[in-house]
């Protein structure tokens, strides 16, 4: 093989190569079922947001905030029960390993969404931004609803 031949050879190589890093760069986490519960009394200042998170991508990712223009301030929250009662605790970080998903539901894993800019009422359409470790941020749309999907 000539010198010709190897250097296309080499050059195809590190487009490929190029091509795929940005590839993977670019698989983002993706949402489904995002609702907000609907709170009993508008004049709530907290409510809480679900929804499942599936990473398809290669790699793990992890979330470490979100915000929104709907709400003053949303962060990320798990109750369990320890001991026999319900605690509740922020979490600073959520990873989300390669391939699997994980899903924010009454009792769990959940957003607290505090103090909404505008009355909030059931079939209204906040969107919420989760922020990911690497600085990409992931637009989820979700439904005020009384319950859940």
């Amino acid at each position: 093989m000539n010198r010709r031949h190897v250097s296309a050879l080499v050059s195809v190589a590190l487009l490929l190569a190029g091509s795929a890093s940005v590839h993977a760069a670019e698989c983002l986490p993706t949402a489904r079922q995002a609702w907000i519960r609907l709170p009993p009394s508008p004049a709530m200042p907290m409510m809480a947001g679900f929804l499942r998170i599936e990473n398809a991508c290669a790699k793990a990712v992890e979330i470490t905030g979100a915000d929104s223009l709907a709400f003053s301030e949303v962060s990320l929250h798990e109750s369990r029960q320890v001991d026999g009662v319900n605690k509740m605790r922020e979490l600073e970080t959520l990873p989300i390993a390669a391939g699997k998903s994980v899903e924010f539901k009454p009792g769990g894993l959940h957003l607290m969404l505090y103090k909404p800019y505008t009355p909030v009422k059931e079939g209204d359409k906040p969107v919420i931004t989760l922020k990911l470790k690497d600085g990409r941020s992931v637009p989820v749309t979700f439904e005020v609803r009384r319950a859940a999907p």
